[in-house]
C-alpha cells in the first residue's frame, strides 16, 4: 500500500480520497482510530472514520472542546503526542478519558479563506515508545490535499444549487412565485445529501398564517391573495440569499435555512415574525436546527410541531 496516497491524490471525490488518506495511515502508523472531522460551533462531526475496535462511527458529533484536536489547534498540545498522558492539556480532554487515547497525532483541515474545516487525527488506545513527529510533514502534506479537494467539491456544491434551483423554477407557485411543493421537496432532498456529505448544519422553519380563511370568508379570494403575496413578499426579504423559499399549502409556508446554527435559526425567526407582522400578515411561526445527518423532512415536521405549539399559546 506504499502508493495508496498517490492514487488518492489523484481521485476527484474527497471522501472516497479521505477513505484512501485513513487506510494508508492506519498502514503506517497502525493507530486503531483514524478520522476526518469538521468543527462547526460546538461540535466536532466525524465525516470518515477508520476505526479499528474504538467504537466511533461516521456521523457520530461530540463537543469540540472535549477534544485533543480543539487543544491541538488553540496551541495548547503538540501535533504528535506519543504519550497522550505526559501532555497536561490531552491528558485532561473528556474525551481522552471517554476514549482511553494513549497516543494522538493530528494537523487542521483548513479552507482557502484561512478558516478552520476540521482535522485529520489519529488515536491509538496505548501510548507509542517511538516519536512520531517524523510523520507530520506527511501528514500536513495528506491534510493540504484533502483539504484542496474539499474546497473545490464546496465550490461544485454550491454551483449544484444554483443549477438545483434552476431547474426547480418550473415547480413554483403561480400565486407566490415561490417553489411548490414538489420543489421544496426535491430542494431539501439534494440539501441533505450535502448535510450527510460534508457535515453543514441547516434549519427549518415552519410558518401559517393566521386567519386567511376569515379574509377569504369576509372580504373574498381576492383579498386573501393578495395577503399570501404580501407574506411572500415579507417573507423573501426577510431570509439570506441562500435560503430556499417555499409555499406548501394553501396558507403555509416552509423556510429551509441553509448551513444554520441554533442561533442562526433563533435570528430568521424573529426577522420572520417581525416582517410578517410589519407586512399585515400575522402568522404562527415554528422552527427547528437538525446537526448533520439528520433528516430533513424529520426535521419539517419538527418545526411544524412548534409551529403549531406556539399557536397554541398565542391562543
Amino acid at each position: 500500500m506504499t502508493t495508496d496516497w498517490l492514487d488518492a491524490v489523484t481521485c476527484p471525490d474527497f471522501h472516497a480520497a479521505a477513505s484512501d488518506v485513513l487506510s494508508f495511515l492506519h498502514e503506517r502508523l497502525d493507530f486503531r482510530l483514524w478520522l476526518v472531522t469538521r468543527t462547526e460551533q460546538d461540535d466536532w462531526i466525524v465525516l470518515r472514520a477508520l476505526d479499528d475496535g474504538c467504537g466511533v462511527q461516521e456521523g457520530a458529533v461530540f463537543r469540540w472542546a472535549d477534544t485533543l484536536c480543539a487543544r491541538m489547534v488553540a496551541g495548547r498540545g503538540p501535533r504528535a503526542a506519543p504519550r497522550v498522558a505526559a501532555e497536561p492539556a490531552y491528558a485532561t480532554a473528556a474525551l481522552a478519558q471517554q476514549l482511553g487515547i494513549g497516543a494522538y497525532i493530528g494537523v487542521p483541515l483548513m479552507r482557502d479563506d484561512g478558516s478552520l474545516f476540521g482535522t485529520l487525527c489519529g488515536l491509538h488506545p496505548a501510548p507509542r515508545a517511538e516519536p512520531l513527529e517524523g510523520e507530520l510533514p506527511l501528514l500536513e502534506l495528506l491534510a493540504r490535499l484533502l483539504s484542496s479537494l474539499l474546497q473545490a467539491e464546496l465550490q461544485a456544491a454550491q454551483l449544484a444549487r444554483e443549477a438545483e434551483r434552476a431547474r426547480a423554477e418550473a415547480l413554483s407557485d403561480s400565486l407566490t412565485g415561490l417553489y411548490n411543493r414538489r420543489g421544496w421537496d426535491q430542494l431539501i432532498a439534494a440539501e441533505e445529501s450535502r448535510c450527510r456529505r460534508y457535515g453543514h448544519a441547516a434549519g427549518v422553519i415552519a410558518i401559517d398564517l393566521d386567519g386567511l380563511k376569515a379574509v377569504n370568508d369576509a372580504r373574498g379570494h381576492a383579498e386573501g391573495d393578495r395577503l399570501l403575496q404580501q407574506a411572500a413578499r415579507a417573507l423573501q426579504a426577510a431570509l439570506r440569499q441562500q435560503d430556499i423559499l417555499a409555499r406548501v399549502g394553501g396558507d403555509e409556508f416552509a423556510v429551509l435555512a441553509i448551513e444554520c446554527d441554533p442561533a442562526g435559526i433563533e435570528t430568521l425567526l424573529d426577522r420572520v415574525r417581525g416582517a410578517l407582522l410589519r407586512a399585515g400578515a400575522p402568522a404562527s411561526v415554528g422552527g427547528a436546527v437538525a446537526r448533520p445527518a439528520r433528516d430533513l423532512h424529520e426535521l419539517w415536521q419538527q418545526a411544524d410541531q412548534n409551529m403549531y405549539q406556539y399557536k397554541r399559546t398565542r391562543r
